[in-house]
């Protein structure tokens, strides 16, 4: 079956990636030039050959708020930036685990244990190390979610232990392009963030590694890191819309995107990576009107990164599961077989009472992703 937008330069794209041809950079360049309605229509079309139809929920806890010694431009928990949030140790794995149910409840594939601060150490904090370990194992152990981790730079011997808990994805944003990383970060560079992705990757985990956009970048830029990404092999690509936080530099920037170029950005990247999951995540909120959050889904994005973040609130995983729904999907449920319509009786025209310090809450206080900064 021949499949036609109408577009030249996108239906001659679309052919390619359904045969089996991996796009390159002058491929994204130039479906980044094009109209969203043909690239919408395209990435749709990528998502309903590659995929299941369906949309897969993700839900992370911050373990560890705030005194990152990291200067990530868009993180509210870098102890450079003074933005007022509440910072604490460790959570501790019964808290963890409180949190894991909770998300399990709503309707969440995969649980991300976060930590914000440049890694987790097996060498300088065992104690810590020691506790992420049994908070790994209570979740595995007693509920049916993927477990997915968020520490920061790892050894291979740290890397090799996580897979040998049971960690599924490992977590390590790239943040954007190679050339404009500098502009974002001082303190670490693009290449330790995929020095660590490899090393994730060699242990044997899947790799959730994915951008924030909104920070001042290019189209250019934001297919240079898509192609990062298809170097480095991920299976899970979490695409950010900065939410900028009083006291961060990048909320002293006057920058802004628009709803088309959150979804031309997110077809484009399902066009690159067919068999990712494209998944929303930090910032859709603010960015997005409540009637257009659906227009990612509908434009090959088929992931979400449900409930709270790092620093910041999101919307109910009920009102997640009505916005898959609206694009005409459906949520998955190979992992933890929940029913949608108690997840969305629960939490309807109510906030979550059940919430509590550090638990449920998912991406950096720019509202950006499960973050390891």
């Amino acid at each position: 079956m021949v499949y036609e937008t109408g577009n030249p330069t996108v239906d001659d794209a679309l052919e390619r990636v359904l045969a089996g041809e991996r796009l390159d950079r002058t491929d994204g360049l130039a479906l980044m030039a094009q109209p969203v309605e043909p690239l919408a229509e395209a990435g749709a079309t990528v998502r309903d050959r590659f995929g299941d139809g369906t949309v897969d929920a993700c839900s992370i806890v911050n373990a560890k708020a705030g005194n990152c010694a990291e200067d990530c431009g868009f993180c509210a928990q870098s102890v450079h930036f003074d933005t007022g949030i509440d910072t604490y140790d460790f959570l501790g794995p019964e808290k963890i685990l409180e949190a894991a149910k909770r998300a399990e409840r709503d309707g969440a594939q995969r649980f991300g244990i976060v930590v914000a601060e440049k890694g987790v150490s097996r060498k300088h904090r065992p104690e810590e190390w020691a506790e992420v370990l049994e908070s790994i194992r209570l979740v595995r152990d007693e509920c049916d979610l993927e477990i997915d981790a968020s520490l920061g730079i790892l050894t291979e011997r740290e890397a090799a232990i996580l897979a040998e808990e049971g960690i599924n994805h490992y977590n390590h944003n790239i943040e954007t392009s190679p050339r404009y990383f500098p502009e974002i970060v001082d303190t670490h560079s693009f290449e330790d963030r995929v020095e660590t992705l490899e090393i994730a990757k060699e242990a044997g985990m899947d790799l959730c590694a994915g951008v924030i956009l909104g920070m001042g970048e290019t189209p250019t830029d934001r297919v240079e890191a898509a192609i990062a990404l298809q170097e480095i092999g991920i299976s899970s690509l979490p695409v950010n819309v900065l939410n900028p936080v009083e006291g961060t530099p990048l909320a002293e920037r006057d920058v802004e995107i628009t709803t088309e170029e959150i979804v031309k950005t997110v077809a484009v990247y399902k066009l690159l990576h067919p068999d990712s999951r494209v998944r929303l995540t930090g910032g859709r909120e603010v960015n997005l009107a409540p009637e257009e959050q659906h227009l990612p889904l509908e434009a090959g994005a088929d992931g979400l990164l449900t409930g709270d973040y790092l620093t910041t609130e999101g919307q109910s995983p009920g009102e997640d599961i009505e916005i898959v729904e609206r694009a005409g999907l459906e949520p998955n449920r190979e992992v933890n077989e929940f029913d949608p319509e108690a997840v969305k009786a629960r939490h309807d025209g109510s906030t979550d009472s059940t919430r509590s310090e550090g638990a449920g809450d998912s991406g950096p206080t720019t509202g950006a992703e499960p973050s390891d900064d």
